[in-house]
């Protein structure tokens, strides 16, 4: 019975979750950044910031879509390399079931020892938002989540 309540309980209750991927690449010295929201909560955010109707999966106008996750994103998610706010350069987006994938990039970025990240995207959505952090420097992988109200975190490598 209590396995029925579960799965209940489970298909009946929305989560809001993103993940956020951070890599620095040493080859081609670059930090690069994809953001996964499920597309529907993002269009909602987008919306409410812009005061417009959008539709992400069929955008009547791509060019200003781009722009609003770009704007966006970097509003809620800021990454500092050893002390230094990085400029997250805006690589593009894409849909992948019922998420949106926003990638960026910062070239120029030889080394990392530590990684300090703002990211509250949703938040405003969703009080239950939940945001994942899997960052990758020299092959090591670190991970965290944070609950909302939370945004604040930091690697060391």
């Amino acid at each position: 019975m209590l396995q029925l309540f579960i799965l209940w309980f489970g298909l009946f209750h929305p989560f809001y979750v993103s993940v956020t991927e951070i890599n620095h690449n040493p080859k081609t010295h670059a930090v690069e950044v994809s953001c996964r929201m499920f597309y529907d909560d993002l269009e909602r955010a987008l919306e409410k910031d812009n005061k417009v109707p959008l539709n992400i999966v069929r955008p009547a106008d791509k060019a200003q879509l781009n722009r609003f996750i770009n704007e966006y994103v970097k509003k809620h998610l800021s990454i500092k390399a050893d002390g230094k706010l990085l400029n997250l350069s805006y690589v593009g987006y894409e849909i992948q079931e019922d998420g949106a994938w926003a990638y960026f990039e910062v070239k120029g970025i030889s080394t990392v020892k530590k990684i300090d990240i703002h990211d509250d995207l949703l938040n405003a959505q969703h009080a239950e938002q939940i945001n994942m952090l899997h960052v990758t420097v020299g092959g090591q992988r670190k991970s965290t989540k944070l609950d909302a109200p939370d945004a604040d975190t930091s690697f060391s490598f």
